[in-house]
């Protein structure tokens, strides 16, 4: 007996409701008999969604993904994907070969700067170019979101004062 039959015939099944009359144990289980729970998305970041979609376009199938190796390609992501492969073969194989997948959203950060004396707000950096910080705001409105990796690529002691945004849905 699988679970879902165990759980159906444990289920009391009412005369009082209207579809007792047309429901019962034997009828649901021959209905749902080969139903199966819905299965989530495999979560892939970006660059294993680029990596996946280059190869199926040049019409390469999932041995030739797993058989390709480091620096095959001159693309910044394909080594990037090859390591994420090695780390996660099952969850690659199944947005491979399914097509179906989500892609992983990066997790963003402000760059707030520590409250200096007779500030009341926060300093939140807004304007960053060759890794020197040309701008500041006191609010988030106009804050730079930035990725672990590029407030690291800035100067790495930025990092202590990075604080997540709020992901709003």
């Amino acid at each position: 007996m699988t679970k879902f039959e165990e759980e159906l015939s444990s289920l009391p099944v009412s005369k009082s409701t209207n579809y007792a009359d047309y429901w019962n144990k034997a009828q649901l289980l021959t209905v749902f008999k080969d139903w199966q729970p819905q299965q989530a998305l495999p979560v892939v970041p970006e660059f294993v969604a680029k990596f996946i979609t280059k190869i199926k376009k040049a019409g390469n199938n999932l041995t030739f993904s797993f058989n390709s190796k480091f620096d095959e390609c001159p693309a910044k992501y394909w080594n990037e994907a090859i390591v994420w492969r090695l780390n996660h073969p099952e969850e690659f194989a199944l947005a491979f070969i399914t097509g179906k997948y989500e892609v992983e959203k990066p997790k963003l950060f402000y760059i707030a700067l520590p409250k200096i004396y007779g500030l009341n707000d926060s300093i939140f950096v807004s304007k960053a170019e060759s890794g020197i910080i040309s701008e500041f705001t006191k609010g988030k409105d106009y804050a730079l979101k930035l990725t672990e990796q590029e407030i690291k690529s800035l100067d790495e002691r930025y990092w202590q004062f990075a604080v997540p945004v709020e992901v709003k849905e």
